[in-house]
């Protein structure tokens, strides 16, 4: 029996965007590479690329809005929810109100998540409305007797 592997993304080593410190965004952002977040975003954050993308939200970093990235470093405030295709980090002072749909996730000490923690290898994709319901639902399986 051949298994099917899945390629598996790694997260982008460089930053190619910073919302500094003291900045506000009101909007949606949709970025390539990496991005760093030590300001403020209103709206919805995604990578160009659905198997590559980092973003790295710092301690003073705030995100309220939908997170649609592979890779997801996290030591700030995120009000939405958070899905990836890859690896989701929550520091210490990581504080999270919403769901994160994940491949693998690691949480330290300190990091707060009120909402669900979901394990999905297919992490479904938010849309940039404003619902926060997944774009694609998951098919109910049925066996037959």
């Amino acid at each position: 029996m051949k298994r099917n592997k899945e390629k598996i993304s790694k997260p982008v080593e460089t930053i190619d965007t910073l919302i500094g410190s003291g900045s506000v965004l009101q909007g949606d952002l949709e970025f390539t590479g990496g991005l760093r977040v030590d300001g403020h975003i209103k709206g919805h954050v995604s990578a160009q690329d659905s198997n590559n993308g980092t973003l790295v939200l710092s301690e003073s970093g705030i995100i309220e809005g939908d997170i649609n990235v592979p890779h997801v470093v996290v030591n700030g405030t995120v009000n939405g929810n958070i899905s990836s295709k890859g690896h989701v980090e929550l520091q210490a002072n990581a504080k999270i109100q919403g769901d994160i749909h994940y491949k693998a996730v690691e949480m330290e000490l300190g990091a707060v998540l009120n909402g669900s923690l979901v394990s999905d290898s297919g992490a479904p994709v938010y849309d940039a409305g404003t619902s926060p319901k997944p774009v694609a639902e998951k098919k109910k399986l049925e066996t037959q007797v």
